[in-house]
């Protein structure tokens, strides 16, 4: 087998055989290509082709005749689908009597010479059949192999013998292609569910649309068929086409900064209507290849066993088991029953199993409605789907595929798809809302009422499909769907209050003091007794843990724990867990009231802790939280202590680039901070100036005084995009207004900087003079330099 490698950049052209051959420079094809892609006359599909036809009419010039070879377009160029971005995917066909280098270099180094992608090599007829039988990346790509120039019958022995290989093989290939269609969904996730969705390589993308057609071309098994399918992979390819044309680089996903660029280049009102569509897309190829991966699993099941039919197996009232899917039973009458849809669905996520398409189809179409309220026997059956766990997602997205989930809970339509643009988020809402109850699912032997928890997880974010409060807008649809379901009164109750307040738990743990009284109290007076604390603090650890690693640290985790056993020691009449407080050492050192300052190594997920204890002193907070960036750790969390005239500060830190700094250096710099031989603020603001600021607009900080948090501080809440030197920023603003911090939540989501500061002067909360003048001063120390 015969391979042109790639010049080294800067290497010298190549003459090579046909270097005086007319057509071999590339200005002429790159002037016209660029006018193919500027031209917004052009459909996406007519650009497609007009590309392809561009590239073909060039290559065929620079091979010139050449008996015994072909050159074949393979891949997207092969199906004639090239994009602004797209590399050229070519394989040069020879018969052997020629040398490779010879045939190559005029075709190839002229594309190089244009700065194109070239995905090539050059073989003989063996060498292709030998790499496709071994390389399924190369196999795919020649199942769309075209000719474009040379011998025509050399390309169509290529094709011939390619695709009748893959067919003797089928039974043994497709497994594999199947195994790497799971990897890679694990990998990239789940294109109708993803805020940054890659269009080619995500689940349910172009990339899946691709393993349809080469299992349809085996015979073994065949892809649903329907304009669904076809109008899903032709959107995706419009997407990506005004992707390309916008970003001027070759990528497939689409970022949040360019979603909006791309809506409005494909005429749609926004971003969030740009991908609602491709989710739709993403959904339909999804589901297809879902179907289509189980049909290959039984056909090469059924040639293993022979015509021996595996038996059915009942599953519930109406519903059997079969070759992997749950049917329903040969006497069922979907006419006539309005629960079997939820009890078939329960049955199928409960074993594992999915429904067959045929049983979805007949159960959307001949089911009558559920009466309101909902009978009992149906709303067992979904808390049954629901306390599946994983097994449910399929499941559930199959029944919403079909439109069931919308006649049921009329407000999911509302999050079908829809994007969550923060920084703790990395699924659409309904993904998120499922995922959800799946956590829940894995938690419920902690609570005496699972099936409130259940229906609480699955309701608690419906309110993102309305205006206003999530939290207070969601809190009244879960009610109404709360009553809809059939809950009794009670139930409704708490089923409301947990949507209402699911919030509640993280956002007091980690803006809040935990030692404070008030803090304890807030949480007591909206739960109504130590089962809906539980039901309340399991729903936050399962919605966090489905939003993703930003919304569920280790240290979130403790804080809100640790919240919660306060709470349920007030409720219960239990005494209260003592509070952490110093460390013995930590105490020791403070009683000595020398600067010490230690680090202690980093845990398994790079978070180290930092220790500071020196005489206090105004500004001193501001000056350890300069120094701690200026060796790059990133703060996320502190607590602040004073024994007697010393302070004490235990810093929560994450080293932005290698191991953390040894413990000298850091003291070193805090005392020269703290002596004013450091001028921290200026070395803060050089590397700001040089740090990239954000591609895309940011919300304007805001700074927030929290009434009645606390009886015995001011309670300072400040929100901005995080940024080197923020805290520092802000603490010396506060100590320039003679006011001290006398604990802090310090806490940093994705890009969003959460800082809650507790603030007393003479012993007590701010007068409303010092309150006003701390405000403008934080304020004024948030605005960015010019």
């Amino acid at each position: 087998m015969a391979r042109i490698d790639s010049p080294a950049p800067g290497a010298p052209q190549h003459a090579g055989a046909g270097g005086s051959r007319q057509g071999r420079g590339p200005e002429r094809f790159l002037a016209a290509r660029a006018a193919v892609v500027a031209d917004d006359g052009l459909s996406a599909a007519q650009r497609r082709r007009s590309l392809s036809d561009l590239a073909d009419r060039w290559l065929a010039g620079l091979l010139g005749p050449a008996p015994g070879a072909a050159l074949v377009a393979v891949g997207g160029y092969g199906r004639r689908e090239l994009l602004p971005g797209s590399d050229l995917d070519v394989l040069l066909l020879h018969d052997g009597e020629s040398e490779a280098r010879v045939l190559a270099d005029p075709v190839f180094y002229p594309v190089w010479d244009a700065g194109i992608a070239l995905d090539h090599a050059v073989r003989t007829l063996g060498e292709a059949r030998d790499v496709a039988a071994t390389d399924l990346k190369a196999v795919l790509g020649l199942l769309d192999a075209r000719h474009v120039a040379g011998d025509a019958q050399l390309t169509a022995r290529l094709r011939e013998d390619v695709l009748g290989d893959w067919r003797r093989r089928a039974a043994r290939r497709l497994p594999e292609l199947a195994a790497l269609v799971r990897e890679r969904a694990e990998r990239c996730g789940e294109l109708a569910h993803l805020l940054e969705p890659d269009l080619v390589e995500a689940y349910g993308g172009l990339r899946d649309t691709l393993a349809l057609r080469a299992v349809a071309a085996t015979w073994l098994a065949d892809r649903p068929h329907g304009r669904a399918l076809d109008e899903a992979r032709d959107w995706l390819l419009v997407v990506r086409d005004a992707l390309h044309r916008g970003s001027g680089r070759r990528h497939d996903r689409l970022v949040l900064e360019e979603q909006g660029d791309v809506a409005a280049r494909l005429g749609l009102l926004d971003a969030d209507a740009l991908l609602r569509r491709v989710a739709e897309a993403g959904r339909a190829i999804a589901y297809a290849s879902d179907v289509t991966w189980r049909d290959v699993e039984r056909a090469v099941k059924a040639r293993a066993r022979g015509a021996r039919r595996p038996p059915r197996r009942p599953l519930a009232d109406g519903v059997v088991a079969q070759e992997g899917e749950a049917v329903l039973a040969l006497d069922a009458d979907p006419s006539g029953d309005a629960v079997l849809p939820l009890r078939a669905a329960a049955a199928a996520a409960q074993h594992a199993l999915v429904l067959s398409p045929h049983t979805l189809d007949r159960l959307a179409a001949e089911c009558p409605s559920l009466p309101v309220p909902w009978p009992d026997s149906a709303r067992d059956a979904l808390v049954s789907l629901l306390g599946a766990g994983r097994p449910a997602l399929p499941v559930w997205e199959a029944l919403d595929a079909v439109g069931l989930v919308v006649r049921w809970l009329p407000d999911w339509e509302r999050v079908r798809h829809r994007p969550q643009r923060t920084p703790v988020h990395r699924h659409t809402v309904d993904r998120h809302l499922v995922e959800t109850a799946v956590r829940a699912a894995g938690l419920a032997r902690q609570v005496a009422r699972p099936d409130l928890l259940l229906l609480a997880a699955l309701f608690h974010d419906l309110g993102k499909g309305w205006p206003g409060d999530h939290s207070e807008v969601g809190a009244v649809i879960a009610r109404g769907l709360a009553e809809r379901l059939g809950l009794r009164g009670p139930d409704v109750d708490v089923v409301e209050r947990l949507v209402r307040h699911h919030l509640l738990l993280p956002e007091m743990a980690t803006r809040r003091d935990l030692e404070d009284p008030a803090t304890v109290a807030t949480v007591v007076d909206v739960v109504g007794g130590a089962d809906e604390l539980e039901l309340l603090a399991t729903l936050t650890e399962a919605d966090a843990t489905a939003a993703g690693p930003v919304a569920w640290t280790p240290f979130r985790a403790a804080l809100v724990r640790e919240l919660v056993a306060r709470a349920r020691s007030v409720v219960t009449g239990t005494p209260p867990p003592e509070p952490a407080g110093l460390d013995p050492w930590q105490r020791t050192l403070a009683e000595v009231g020398e600067l010490a300052v230690l680090v202690d190594a980093p845990d398994l997920h790079g978070a180290c802790r930092v220790t500071v204890v020196a005489p206090d002193r105004p500004g001193l907070l501001a000056a350890v939280a300069g120094v701690l960036t200026l060796h790059k750790l990133d703060v996320k969390g502190a607590d602040l202590e004073t024994v007697g005239p010393t302070a004490v500060q235990v810093w929560r830190t994450v080293s932005l680039f290698g191991p953390p700094p040894e413990d000298r250096a850091l003291r070193e710099d805090v005392r020269r901070a703290v002596d004013g031989r450091l001028d921290v603020a200026a070395r803060l603001a050089a590397r700001t100036a040089a740090y990239p600021r954000p591609a895309v607009p940011v919300p304007p900080p805001r700074v927030d005084v929290l009434p009645g948090a606390s009886a015995s501080a001011t309670v300072l809440q400040v929100r901005a995009h995080d940024e080197p030197g923020l805290l520092h920023r802000v603490a010396s603003a506060i100590a320039a207004c003679s006011v001290a911090v006398s604990s802090a939540a310090v806490e940093t989501l994705g890009a969003e900087a959460v800082d809650v500061l507790y603030l007393v002067a003479d012993g007590g909360p701010l007068d409303e003079d010092a309150t006003a003048a701390v405000l403008a001063a934080v304020e004024a120390a948030l605005v960015p330099a010019a």
